[in-house]
Parts: C-alpha cells; structure tokens; sequence
C-alpha cells in the first residue's frame, strides 16, 4: 500500500538489522489525523495515500514525489491534474533496499546519504506523460517498491495536484461521467444559451452529493476546475511566489494568488492556509471568466451574454464531499445577431412619435435637402428619462439624459447628414416626441420653465376651492387646466401611472376641463400665473393638470397636482 510521510521516514531511519520487517499499512484512524495536521505534510515530498494535494513548480525546475507500495499484485491508480501550464511527468518504481550499508554499529545512517542511496537505484518506468490534459495511471495489479513521481513545468510557473490511492475502487474520489459526457446546447437567442447534460452516475446510482459548476468565458475550453481557479485568480501574483531553496509551506500558495478551497472545512483540512504566512495579495478576478454553479440541476440557461458573441461552455461535476471535480466535454456557441435597427427618417419640421422597449435602443436619421447654418433637435420625453445621442458625419456631437422637453441647437455643415440615437429607459418602456428642423422659427414644441410643478396654497383652500399657480415663459402661450376626482387613498403611485407628459388635452374628458387663458411676460421673474378653481366637493380629493399649448397645436404636461379641499368650514 501507499504509504504515509512518516512510513517513508521508518524506511530511511530504521537500523539495518530491522529492514527486513514487514511495514505497516495504512492506519485508517492515524490517517486522517495525520492528515488534518497541517505541520504533517510542511515541505513534504511524500503522497498520502488516498488524499489530493497540491503543489507548485518553477519553471524548468523539476520535483519529485514519493510513495511505498508495500505488496505486489496491489491496485494504484495516480491522477496529475496540470492547472494553468502543461506539464510533463513520469511514474517510475525501483526495488526496496533489503539492507543499508552501515557499518554494523545499528546507528542509522544520515538522512540524505540513506535517500541518496534509494534514489540511485535504477528504476523502471511505467508512464509518461506530457501536456495539459488531467491524466491518470490505472494498474489493478501493481508490484511492491518504491515509487516515484517525476514532475516538471517548461512553459511557466505553475501549480498542479496529485491524488494516489491504493484502494481505488472504494474511494472513488471523483465524480463518474456518464456515458455521454457532452455538453447539449438546447436553445440560442441574442443574449441567452440554454444548456442541458446528463447526471453524473455518482449523483444518480451512487447518491453521494454532487453539484454542478458552469464556467463561461470568450477565449476557450478548460479542462479542469483547478485551470479556471488559476485563471480567475490574479496573474500578477505569480510574481510574487518564493524563490527555490527558500523555506516555505506547499500549502501556503493561497498568499501567492492561487484560490483556496471553498470547501476547505470539511474535506483536505491539512491544505488550509494561516493568514499569518506569506504576503496576502488581493486578486483581480477576470471579467470575462465566470464560474456559476447551480447544485445538482442538469439543464440551466445562461443569460445577460452579448449578441453575435463567441463563447465556452464547460461543466464540472463536483463532490461536494471531497471537493474534487471531473470536466465534462465542453462546447462553445455564438450567440444570434442583434435584430437589425430600421432607421428611421425624420421629416424637416415634422414631429415624430417614437416607443422605445425597456433598455432598448432606436435610430433616426436626419438628412437636410438644402444647405444650413443650424440644425435644431427637441425631444419631449413623455415618461422618464432617455438618452440623445447625435452624430453628424459619424463624429458624435451630442451625448445627454433628456426628461421633459429640451432643445438642442448645433451647427450646420453643407450636405451632412445626423444620426440620431435614443436609448430607452432601465425602469420600462418610453416614449417621446421628436422634432428636426433647419428653419429656426419653426418650432410645434412650446417653450417651458425649468419649474413645471404647480403650487397649491393651503391658506387659500376652502371646502368648495383650491388656489393654485404656475410658471410661465417669455413666449406667450395657451395654457388649459383640467381637474379629476379621485380616491382618498389615492397614492404616488397611480399618480405616477398618469404622468405621461405627451397625453394632451383632447384624451379628457369635457367635464373635467376648468378653463383655458393666454399668458406671458417679458420679465422672467413675473412669469407666474395663479387660478381658483371652484365648485369642488368638501372633504374631496381632485388630480390638478396643467398643459401648455405650442403654436403647432402639440401640447406638454406640467406635473400633476394632488389637493383635498376641506372637509369643514
């Protein structure tokens, strides 16, 4: 059997004369008290049987490991999972040593020359390997000796993991794949990819826990957990990693960027890091890897992806018991085109009414037939506020959140033609009226103060009247007011409901309407109006809502006003 640090230990130190007895196998109890103790396995260069570790190597510089395998005809089976770098590495087993060279005194031998002694034995090799993928070696029938695993990384500074185990068909660490391990692509849209799998037998004969860990990303598949861990963790802070010979733990690597195990706490405890040791640095997650996983659910829909965008697909099934994993066949698809934008055509002088879809997006196009100095844009939003975005010629000129009525004023240049953009509201759908124009007199929009809320005063209510006043402008206008009863328990919300600004008087009713009056003045300041509305109900609530009337007979809402006349006099 695989044995543990301290049976390798017994092998190099004990007097020759008690070399030739039997070694202990594996203490099931001592095992995973051994295993819990971290300070067990510092620096060590021996696989436990039966447990996953994890490592690192230096670029070009190679490591060793070391296991016993006590009988022959014993089954082994080795797992070397490659995280971030290929590697290559070798499975080799020479004999045991039935005696030591000592010179009879029954003193061991120093440590290294005994190592040095085994070590230079010549030894067989089983397997070989060399690439990224995670591999194993299988034997059901594996002679006694000593083993050794032979690793190495050309390419880069890495980490990888190991799992030996001489019991390989009670352990089964791994989740099992199905029969058909590929990932199915069941349905494609413009932001969405729906996929669907098969149960890991593990989940569904065995039924041990087992969750699923989708991970999405642009650039290509991956074929282990560990890789995407190395890939979501910082890059810079493998330049932060010990030099060789210094005196550093194998399982401290949490402070040189790579992830620590979410699952640390009930499974490979001996792998958790101090916070005391190393340098802590912080990592930088990668915005275009995402790693979701969503229990023991075989189909899941991803969403929220980019149109006519590559991506990958992988699927990892995870035990949650031992915290280690195996990758299904990933796959990869592109997402649908975003439906083309018809552009549409606006008219010099001519309103446009345009809807808009929650977050979406819709262009206009403004071509003037003759040449012109300026080019005028008003856009009355009627609900919240939208985006405007004007270019002419492709160069942008005009980037800006339009709620209510403005007007925008831009130079002319001969034979240009503008590009507009209006990009919907987050909250719901929008809608808005649009007007181009190269003439600036002609304007259908009425003008109006940066004020359009109506004052009531309170002083001035009695139980059939209300007072109430606006602002007006420069430019003369018409202005109607209409009035509602409505609800005592009648909220902002409803209120809210009614607040579309491009509803004009001809949508009341003729019963709700008060009166209609002119008014301007040429001082700013005095451009206020006030008005008694009579007849009311005591104790009533009424809706107050004023329009402003333009010269080209479109109107706009000022806010609406909720008032209660009193209940007595």
């Amino acid at each position: 059997m695989l044995l543990l640090h301290c049976a390798l230990l017994w092998l190099l130190l004990l007097p020759p004369g008690s070399r030739t007895q039997k070694l202990p196998t594996r203490d099931e109890e001592l095992f995973q008290m051994q295993i819990r103790d971290k300070a067990f396995f510092h620096d060590s260069s021996v696989i436990p049987d039966g447990a996953e570790i994890s490592s690192y190597l230096f670029r070009d510089t190679p490591k060793r490991y070391f296991f016993v395998v006590e009988e022959d005809n014993t089954p082994l089976a080795v797992t070397v999972t490659p995280c971030d770098a290929p590697l290559e590495w070798k499975l080799s087993v020479q004999e045991l040593p039935e005696e030591a060279s000592g010179d009879g005194s029954g003193e061991p031998e120093p440590l290294e020359q005994q190592k040095q002694q085994i070590t230079n034995e010549e030894s067989t090799e089983l397997f070989s390997y060399k690439g990224n993928d995670v591999e194993y070696f299988v034997s059901s029938s594996s002679p006694s000796g000593l083993y050794q695993l032979d690793l190495l990384s050309t390419e880069k500074d890495t980490h990888f993991k190991v799992y030996a185990t001489t019991t390989p068909e009670s352990d089964q660490p791994y989740p099992e794949l199905p029969y058909d391990p590929r990932i199915d692509v069941t349905s494609l849209g413009r932001t969405t990819v729906t996929l669907a799998w098969k149960p890991s037998p593990t989940a569904s004969l065995l039924r041990q826990p087992i969750q699923y860990c989708i991970v999405i990303n642009k650039e290509h598949n991956f074929k282990s957990l560990c890789a995407v861990e190395a890939k979501l963790s910082s890059d810079d802070a493998f330049m932060m990693a010990p030099k060789p010979g210094l005196d550093f733990s194998p399982f401290d690597f949490a402070h040189f960027g790579f992830p620590s195990d979410n699952n640390s706490g009930k499974e490979r405890g001996f792998l958790k890091s101090s916070p005391k040791f190393g340098r802590q640095i912080p990592s930088k997650p990668r915005v275009d890897l995402h790693k979701i996983c969503i229990g023991n659910k075989n189909i899941f829909t991803v969403s929220d992806l980019k149109p006519d965008t590559q991506y990958y697909f992988d699927m990892f099934a995870v035990n949650t018991n031992t915290n280690m994993s195996t990758a299904y066949v990933g796959t990869f698809a592109r997402t649908k085109e975003e439906a083309k934008q018809k552009t549409v055509e606006l008219k010099d002088g001519k309103v446009t009414d345009v809807f808009i879809k929650r977050k979406g997006a819709k262009f206009l196009r403004f071509a003037p037939v003759s040449s012109h100095q300026k080019v005028t844009f008003s856009v009355h939003s009627c609900l919240d506020a939208v985006q405007v975005q004007v270019r002419r010629d492709g160069k942008l000129l005009l980037s800006q959140n339009v709620e209510g009525v403005r007007q925008f004023q831009l130079r002319g240049k001969a034979k240009a033609k503008y590009l507009i953009r209006l990009k919907g509201s987050k909250k719901g759908a929008s809608i808005l009226k649009i007007l181009a124009t190269t003439r600036p007199n002609k304007q259908s929009f009425p003008s109006l103060p940066e004020d359009t809320r109506i004052k009531a005063f309170d002083k001035l209510r009695t139980c059939s009247s209300v007072t109430v006043a606006w602002l007006g402008t420069q430019e003369r206008n018409k202005f109607c007011i209409y009035k509602k009863e409505v609800d005592d328990n009648y909220n902002e919300e409803q209120k809210k409901r009614e607040q579309n600004q491009c509803l004009g008087p001809d949508t009341r009713k003729k019963s709700e309407k008060v009166l209609c009056k002119y008014f301007h003045s040429q001082n700013i300041q005095k451009a206020v109006t006030t008005e008694t509305i009579r007849g009311l109900q005591p104790g009533k609530s009424y809706l107050l809502d004023v329009y402003v009337i333009g010269h080209g007979g479109h109107s706009v809402k000022y806010q609406s006003k909720l008032v209660k006349t009193r209940k007595f006099c």
